[in-house]
Order: structure tokens, then C-alpha cells, then sequence
């Protein structure tokens, strides 16, 4: 039986904000203010020869710093996951409780994993200078453009590349809705990935992505990080939440030992995080989200697609949406990587 929470949420427009700036984009509600202006080029430009690039451990990576003082990039090594400073907006889902996340932090994608002394190679200024300040959709925004109440959004082709998804269609018998619902699934597009392997949607999945999909919808769909057909190891993002955490691609930001993770402070937003949430025999890795960073009650808080929710959420619909309440996610929390 499916709960009136739940058919509310399929029917009414929920009230999610993804504000940028004081004044900037509200999804979710049909409201067109100019987006916050991206900050000048010149912010790193005129600075460029007083960068300081800073060498940090677990995980070891590139910390850069302007002459002010302000942490502008940070970067992992053998990840290409990069967070950056930007205007400040709010991720929300009030309709389903949990505090908002407001913050300054951007994500976006390398072209190359990073290695120490990268930042002398000659593609790395041009993009940092591009990237600083910029307002162009990140991994969060794209993650937010799928929660309830996201409006659908089409591209030239007609195919729906945003709007309110759905965790998989309806369970025989009135039961809990199937998993294997990936991004395909939701675009309802026919995909042929690297390996030449080729992938149908299935129409009762349309709009809808399981938790393992939804990264894959965010970060390979929309951020361009490659897609592998299955689970076996390669260049690329595989299917299922196991085999990311296992085989995966990304730098190791908290390994798996059994037990939650108390280092939480080594997080940061865009990291991958892994869930044993059945606590089978076999303590196999089940659940994957994105971290979001600390929100407005000082909880570490995550979106991630999951069956009780019908959906992504950051709220806290079907359990709290944080690591560190003692909740069913955070006893169930193992691992962290970053792409």
C-alpha cells in the first residue's frame, strides 16, 4: 500500500528550493530571478601569481589558496572531483523534515584525475579561472534537479533530462517498488556504452533510477564521468552500489571496515558514500548516496534514491538522511570515495 505521503509527492509540487545567492534560482517553484552573477575572472586571474597550492594528507591531494587567505579549489589526488568556492545557496526539502544544507561549495569534474604538481600543467589555470565563482550547474544542482517537485525539464531532442524521478515502478501486488531502474530507465533513451554493450529502457521504468542509478544519472549523464555496462572493473562508473564501493574508480576517502566511519570531518560534498543496509551474512555493500556537507542543524546530511522516499531526497522521508543521528543510515554507513 502506498502511504499518502508518497501519493502526495507523485501528485503535488513539493516545495524544494535550490537557492543561489540571496536572490538566485528556486527549482521547484516557478519564480525567474536572475541567477547570481558569477564572480570576474579576474578573482584568479589578477591573483594568479600569488596562488598558493598547499600539500595535505588523507586523502593526499592539492589545497589552493588565493593571496587573501580563501581556500578556492581542493583537489584529490587520483580523483577528478574538485570542490570549489562559489556563491552560497540552500538545498531543501521541507515537505519531508530535515534541516536545509546551505553552503559555498561547488563540484565539479577534472578533465584529468589529479596528481601532485598538476597545477603547472597548462590546461589547469584556464579551468580553474573558469571554474571559480561560476553559477553553471554542478553535481548538486544536478543532483537536486531529480528530487520531489523538480520540475521537468526537456532538451532539444525531447528527451526529459530533469524533473521529479521516481525510485522504479510499481511492485506486483501492491509491494515495495523493484530496484535496477539506471539512468537509462529514467531518460527512456536506448544507451550504448564503451564496451559496445547496449541497453533498452524499459517503459514501466521511465522516470525512475534506484540509488546506484542515480549517481550514475548525476555524475555520468549529466557531469560526463564515464559509465561502464556492468559491474566488472574498467575506466568508468559501473553499475551497482557493491561494485563502486569494491572495484569502483576514485580515491579511498574512508575505507570500509565493518563498522561506521567516525572520521567524518574527511568528507566533502560530491564524495560517494556506501551503506550496508540489509546487514546481511555477507555485510556487502548495498546503498550508495552523494554527500552534501553539513547542513543547518549541523548533521552530516546526503541525497541519495531510495525505496521509501519513491525517489531521491535529502530529506528525511524513510529515515534520516544524515550520518551522524544514531539513525538506521548512520548504523549502516561503511565507506566514502571520491571520484
Amino acid at each position: 500500500m502506498v502511504s499518502s505521503a508518497l501519493r502526495t509527492r507523485r501528485v503535488v509540487m513539493g516545495l524544494l528550493a535550490v537557492v543561489v545567492g540571496g536572490s538566485g534560482i528556486v527549482v521547484g517553484q516557478l519564480r525567474d530571478d536572475p541567477p547570481a552573477p558569477a564572480a570576474p575572472e579576474s578573482r584568479v586571474a589578477a591573483a594568479s601569481a600569488d596562488l598558493r597550492f598547499l600539500r595535505r594528507e588523507a586523502p593526499p591531494g592539492t589545497t589552493v589558496v588565493d593571496v587573501a587567505g580563501t581556500v578556492l579549489a581542493t583537489l584529490t589526488d587520483g580523483a577528478r572531483t574538485a570542490t570549489l568556492d562559489g556563491p552560497p545557496r540552500t538545498f531543501a526539502e521541507p515537505q519531508f523534515g530535515g534541516a536545509p544544507v546551505t553552503t559555498r561549495v561547488w563540484v565539479r569534474l577534472l578533465p584529468h584525475e589529479w596528481r601532485p604538481g598538476a597545477e603547472n600543467e597548462p590546461w589547469f589555470r584556464p579551468w580553474l579561472a573558469e571554474s571559480v565563482g561560476s553559477t553553471e550547474p554542478d553535481v548538486l544542482a544536478y543532483a537536486a534537479e531529480y528530487l520531489d517537485g523538480a520540475p521537468e525539464r526537456r532538451d532539444a531532442d525531447g528527451v526529459r533530462v530533469g524533473g521529479d524521478a521516481r525510485f522504479g515502478p510499481p511492485g506486483p501486488n501492491g509491494g515495495p517498488s523493484p530496484e535496477n531502474s539506471d539512468f537509462y530507465d529514467y531518460l527512456g533513451v536506448t544507451w550504448r556504452f564503451a564496451d559496445r554493450q547496449v541497453r533498452r529502457p524499459e517503459r514501466e521504468r521511465y522516470g525512475a533510477v534506484d540509488c546506484s542509478g542515480f549517481v550514475r544519472l548525476v555524475y555520468g549523464y549529466r557531469a560526463g564521468y564515464p559509465l561502464l555496462s556492468g559491474e566488472r572493473p574498467g575506466p568508468g562508473l559501473p553499475r551497482r552500489a557493491r561494485a563502486m564501493a569494491e572495484v569502483g574508480p576514485g580515491a579511498v576517502v574512508l575505507p570500509d571496515t565493518g563498522v561506521p566511519p567516525t572520521n567524518l570531518a574527511a568528507l566533502q560534498a560530491g564524495d560517494l558514500l556506501f551503506f550496508d543496509l540489509d546487514r546481511a551474512p555477507d555485510r556487502r555493500i548495498d546503498h550508495v548516496a552523494i554527500y552534501l556537507g553539513r547542513d543547518e542543524a549541523g548533521k552530516a546530511r546526503f541525497v541519495s534514491s531510495r525505496r521509501r522516499a519513491d525517489g531521491p531526497t535529502l530529506g528525511d522521508l524513510g529515515g534520516t538522511s544524515v550520518l551522524d543521528d544514531g539513525g538506521h543510515y548512520a548504523r549502516s554507513f561503511r565507506a566514502a570515495k571520491r571520484l
